[in-house]
């Protein structure tokens, strides 16, 4: 929890402070979830879940791909702390829930809050495709724009 409220304190992710950090990680259909560490210290952290209310990611790959929903994987909750950055950790972050969902068989695929370019960057880095940027409700006061992202075939 330390690491992701550097991230969140220097960042603003994730977006919205949730009132239970530990919970927030590991919510929904988890198909696993990895850390990076550095040094001895805990640096990093991505997770990845089948979709889940909200993911708009997997429908818009599946509607472009003639396939289900449940063909994909949600890569979710990665964040790097800011004095481990530069070490490639969230790339080997992302190549993990890669390599695990194709290992399922599954085509992985994220939902970024588009406010925030540098994690886009670093999808477009490692070949993602933008798919669309939508405007999504989170509550009755926030609107926020999303961007969707499809790893490379």
């Amino acid at each position: 929890m330390r690491v992701l409220a550097e991230v969140h304190a220097r960042d603003g992710y994730p977006v919205n402070w949730p009132d239970q950090p530990g919970e927030w990680l590991s919510h929904g259909p988890l198909l696993g979830s990895w850390v990076a560490e550095l040094e001895g210290g805990l640096v990093g952290h991505v997770s990845l879940s089948q979709g889940g209310e909200g993911d708009l990611a997997p429908t818009l790959w599946s509607e472009r791909n003639g396939a289900t929903r449940g063909m994909t994987a949600v890569v979710s909750r990665l964040f790097v702390a800011p004095q481990a950055r530069g070490h490639r950790i969230g790339a080997l972050l992302i190549g993990q829930a890669v390599e695990e969902a194709r290992r399922r068989g599954l085509h992985p695929v994220l939902d970024v809050v588009a406010s925030d370019t540098a994690a886009a960057a670093l999808y477009e880095r490692l070949g993602w495709e933008l798919m669309a940027t939508v405007e999504q409700q989170w509550s009755p006061h926030q609107t926020v724009a999303i961007s969707c992202y499809a790893a490379p075939s």
